[in-house]
């Protein structure tokens, strides 16, 4: 009976030639295995965060670390801290400042709304920043009744790197005209690549007869920011009305009346925002 030779390998578990399938480690390699093996041909790990990749020759794996672009996001309503997350080196910040407050009418009258805040953008490498100061502005305060101004919105910065002033408060004492009066001066950004200003609150009356000269239409809205358009005035109603409050760093709108005693408040602005966009 003729006798058949058994492979070495399957008596000191070296793998044999040929197609192998139950390969469970592999010991006592010298060099990496290449990769027209199906190894990578590399002999210790990348560092964190890194990816493996071909090399630019085509020729070879390596680790390269990952591309640069978007990462996330930090929105800032209220003042507090930023802090750079693990592998951001830019940051682009957008600050803007508090909207001012509408200012308050007499009776039989209408009054202007709040100016809009400033805006300030800025792309900032922060590989050695690790955190930064932000303070969002604050929202003017809401003129009282009676022909009272509205409050100036409040500073809203990113650190010592950009700033935003606020918007000033609505003119309460100044009747409008069907010209027109520039009641509010906008707020303005300062340290920033594009530095805007907020709009101005300009009101109008539409008269009618002689004691309603002033007060029949009066259109009071706030002044706009880099986020939207100010809060809305209202318009002549059969008593009274405060304006509204428009999106982050928009004026107030300011108020009207008609036959009400003691006049109407306006309307609050808008605080300010601080957005971060972060990359690596």
């Amino acid at each position: 009976m003729a006798l058949t030779q058994v492979p070495k390998a399957l008596t000191t578990g070296v793998a044999a030639s040929g197609a192998n399938s139950d390969i469970t480690s592999i010991t006592g390699l010298t060099t990496p295995l290449a990769h027209t093996k199906g190894g990578t041909g590399l002999a210790a790990l990348g560092t964190a965060n890194q990816v493996l990749a071909v090399n630019s020759g085509a020729s070879a794996l390596e680790f390269q670390d990952v591309a640069a672009g978007y990462n996330s996001m930090q929105v800032f309503t209220a003042s507090g801290t930023w802090t750079r997350p693990a592998g951001v080196t830019k940051v682009m910040v957008i600050v803007t400042g508090g909207g001012g407050g509408g200012a308050g009418t007499p009776n039989d009258d209408a009054r202007g709304g709040g100016a809009g805040g400033g805006t300030a953008i800025e792309t900032i490498d922060v590989s050695s920043t690790a955190s930064s100061a932000v303070t969002v502005g604050a929202a003017g305060t809401a003129g009282a009744a009676n022909g009272n101004s509205g409050g100036a919105g409040g500073t809203s910065s990113f650190g010592s790197f950009c700033t935003a002033t606020g918007g000033a408060g609505g003119n309460g004492t100044a009747r409008g005209s069907t010209a027109g009066i520039a009641a509010t001066a906008g707020g303005v950004g300062s340290g920033g690549d594009i530095n805007l200003k907020g709009g101005d609150a300009y009101y109008y009356n539409h008269g009618g007869g002689s004691n309603n000269a002033y007060n029949t239409e009066g259109v009071t809205r706030g002044g706009g920011s880099y986020w939207g358009s100010g809060g809305v005035g209202q318009m002549r109603g059969n008593s009274a009305g405060g304006g509204t409050t428009g999106t982050f760093g928009t004026g107030g709108g300011g108020s009207s009346t008609i036959s009400v005693s003691g006049g109407y408040a306006g309307a609050v602005g808008a605080a300010g925002i601080v957005v971060v966009y972060e990359y690596k």
